[in-house]
């Protein structure tokens, strides 16, 4: 570990897109102040060999485990190797590399209650981000999931599937657990969780681009069974929490609970 900040740069077959990622963060200074991860999620193309020409740590995977799990791998990888920060980003080059030092410096900002964030999300759809275009389908899901985490929250999240956030040590070292984190789609699901165990979610405006190469993991029928799926997974949030209790102990002045922890 050199730096506080670690990015987790999750890719599959992403040879034609990460590169240029990897060149904007090298142009911008990023590893200057932060470690780069790629989780090579058993890419069948040279995503592994593009990956290991940057000066960035490479984690191959033997069989595909999928975004979710991908990322869980890196929240762990974090937790053992003491990073304070994570920020985690698509290898597709959708996130603008210029969003990591804005979700950097918002990690680390105090409130006027003297509190940081322990996640901050890139949104799409606050005030100064740029335009994006999305599907009907997508944007339908990305309504009724902020519909669904505001009333039942209180709390208004504009961009419930953006994959660009930055977290805190104790958000992802609570994620890094295998139970806490979904496999498959951890977006709407995930956020709607965090804020009712109590931790402290913020948006800021992100600059972000359509994929130019290569298939989104949400094109063709997929996001119907997004929707679906995430709707199901809210629903297991609220019986896991609700019902079974689950973690809700977990913060105790702002610090966890290490003990709920281990439970």
């Amino acid at each position: 570990m050199e730096h506080e900040l670690l990015i987790i740069i999750p890719a599959y077959n992403e040879e034609k897109n990460l590169p240029k990622v990897l060149d904007d963060m090298k142009e911008m200074g990023v590893f200057k102040y932060a470690d780069v991860l790629v989780m090579n999620d058993a890419s069948s193309d040279n995503t592994n060999w593009v990956a290991k020409a940057y000066p960035v740590n490479v984690v191959t995977h033997v069989f595909n485990l999928g975004y979710g799990l991908a990322i869980q791998m890196g929240y762990k990888y974090a937790v053992r190797r003491g990073y304070s920060y994570v920020i985690q980003m698509d290898a597709d080059g959708q996130h603008d590399v210029k969003n990591i030092k804005n979700i950097f410096d918002e990690l680390k900002r105090k409130d006027e209650d003297g509190k940081t964030a322990d996640i901050v999300i890139g949104s799409r759809f606050v005030s100064g981000a740029t335009k994006y275009k999305i599907g009907l389908i997508k944007k339908f899901a990305i309504n009724m999931f902020s519909f669904i985490i505001k009333s039942v929250t209180g709390v208004k999240i504009m961009d419930t599937t953006s994959g660009l956030q930055g977290l805190s040590f104790k958000a992802f070292l609570y994620y890094s657990i295998y139970t806490n984190f979904d496999d498959k789609y951890p977006d709407a699901n995930m956020i709607m969780q965090m804020l009712l165990l109590g931790f402290n979610i913020r948006e800021i405006p992100a600059e972000m681009h359509q994929r130019q190469i290569g298939k989104s993991m949400h094109s063709g029928l997929k996001p119907i069974i997004y929707m679906i799926r995430v709707t199901m997974s809210i629903f297991a949030v609220l019986f896991r929490y609700n019902l079974l209790k689950k973690d809700k102990g977990i913060l105790k002045d702002g610090i966890i609970n290490k003990k709920e922890l281990e439970n």
